[in-house]
């Protein structure tokens, strides 16, 4: 009898030694899975993908090494205001920001690419940031003056940086170069086309900024409908002029973007467009049609202005899938590649920042612009 007992309690030993083999095997092959998961977006086991620091080096191989600056976006200010919100999108979406009321917010006006010197020029691409707290939660957005993204991929925007890149000799790219990316991403032509056929605005107060990816809006039962929005300027539109733009100084754009906010308030309709069936959710390249529902979901009005060297927004990552609960990203594999790339970004100008003042536009020009 005792016998049998003592075999019975080796047997229950041996199945728990056993269980205990296969969880410890379980947990192994969670952590390699995890590892491989590191490695493959570190790189590490596919050295022609597409990484992060590929797409850095990239944008400094195009305009070269400015530490302390963001790699793309390079040259901006910061501004401050508020959000009031008309209620309008409370059906479409539980996001505390769209409650009727008024919130604080924090932006910058910036140009498109990573030279912070650069010039000003009209066909440049304007952007507006913008990160608005409401009910404890962050949404952040970043919005650019064309109706379209150039690209609808990360390879595509990679390959874009390339082809752009100044030839030695000539200072502009290379048309070969050109050529090829035309011919590799006949969605970037396409979409060249609309964004070219756009009236171009004489500043940045009365520019459109369109989100380009598209969201979702989540409601409180749980429904959710795509969306792109904008701010749309209540400042009169005025087409560039070439006399404007010839402008001989070439901080024309930032510097009437100050004197303005010192002047008076500026303000922009947060519009939101709503998609249908059969919209594309997946590629920013193209345009949802104009007859799509627009709700006027409130009133962004900025009236503070400073610049990065001591300004509120130097170290904000605008980073567009930091989102509220009632706003959820789409299946637009842009975001996921934009937030990746910002997120780099910041990590280096951040360890970079006391080799610059990461400032184009000095505190000194924005004081001026008051006088």
């Amino acid at each position: 009898m005792n016998q049998r007992r003592d075999l019975a309690e080796q047997g229950k030993g041996g199945l728990s030694l056993a269980a205990t083999l296969a969880r410890l095997a379980a947990i192994g092959a969670i952590m390699l899975g995890a590892a491989a998961g590191f490695a493959y977006v570190g790189g590490w086991l596919s050295p022609g993908r597409l990484t992060q620091a590929r797409m850095m080096s990239a944008f400094q191989a195009v305009n070269g090494a400015h530490p302390g600056f963001r790699r793309n976006h390079a040259k901006g200010l910061c501004v401050a205001g508020t959000f009031d919100s008309s209620g309008q999108a409370v059906p479409l979406s539980k996001a505390a920001v769209f409650k009727p009321g008024r919130v604080p917010l924090i932006g910058r006006f910036a140009l498109a690419g990573g030279m912070p010197f650069q010039s000003d020029q009209p066909a440049s691409t304007r952007s507006m940031a913008l990160r608005v707290v409401a009910g404890g939660e962050e949404w952040r957005t970043g919005m650019n003056n064309t109706p379209v993204f150039a690209v609808n991929s990360a390879q595509g925007f990679y390959d874009q940086l390339l082809a752009s890149r100044p030839d030695p000799a000539s200072g502009k790219p290379d048309p070969a170069a050109i050529a090829a990316f035309r011919a590799r991403h006949p969605e970037a032509v396409r979409a060249m086309t609309i964004i070219n056929a756009r009236a171009i605005s004489s500043g940045f107060a009365d520019s459109t900024f369109n989100s380009l990816n598209a969201f979702r809006l989540v409601n409180a039962a749980g429904i959710s409908v795509p969306v792109r929005w904008a701010t749309v300027p209540l400042q009169p539109f005025v087409v560039e002029s070439a006399l404007q733009s010839a402008h001989t100084d070439k901080n024309y754009l930032f510097d009437d973007l100050i004197r303005q906010i010192h002047e008076h308030p500026l303000q922009w309709r947060l519009l939101l467009t709503i998609g249908e069936p059969g919209d594309p959710t997946n590629d920013a390249t193209l345009p949802w049609p104009p007859e799509r529902r627009h709700i006027d979901a409130g009133m962004v009005t900025i009236d503070q202005v400073s610049s990065e060297a001591d300004g509120s927004c130097t170290d904000i990552n605008f980073d567009p899938l930091v989102l509220p609960a009632g706003i959820e990203a789409s299946d637009d594999p842009l975001l996921g590649a934009r937030s990746a790339a910002y997120a780099r970004s910041f990590t280096l100008r951040i360890s970079e920042k006391s080799q610059a003042a990461a400032s184009a536009i000095t505190a000194q020009q924005v004081h001026a612009g008051n006088n």
